[in-house]
């Protein structure tokens, strides 16, 4: 679940004719989990100065946390049928 591509390509053809899988050529892109991250995180920066309780640097680890809190929530509510 959370190894999931966030944006999965296709195989492509190789210079040689060869079929190559994303993962083979190492660009299988980042995890489904750490882009909900992403965006959560950006999210709560943006509401960092109206809060003020993790403002700057000691705050970050609060934030990034957070943020995968809401990642996993995501995912979880995604399992779901």
């Amino acid at each position: 679940m959370t190894d999931t591509p966030a944006f999965p390509s296709s195989p492509t053809v190789g210079a040689n004719g060869d079929l190559m899988r994303p993962v083979d050529i190492g660009c299988e892109g980042m995890s489904l989990r750490d882009y909900f991250a992403a965006k959560a995180l950006a999210a709560m920066i943006g509401l960092e100065s109206k809060n003020g309780s993790t403002r700057g640097a000691s705050g970050v680890p609060i934030l990034i946390r957070y943020a995968y809190e809401y990642a996993d929530a995501m995912l979880a509510e995604r399992s779901k049928p």
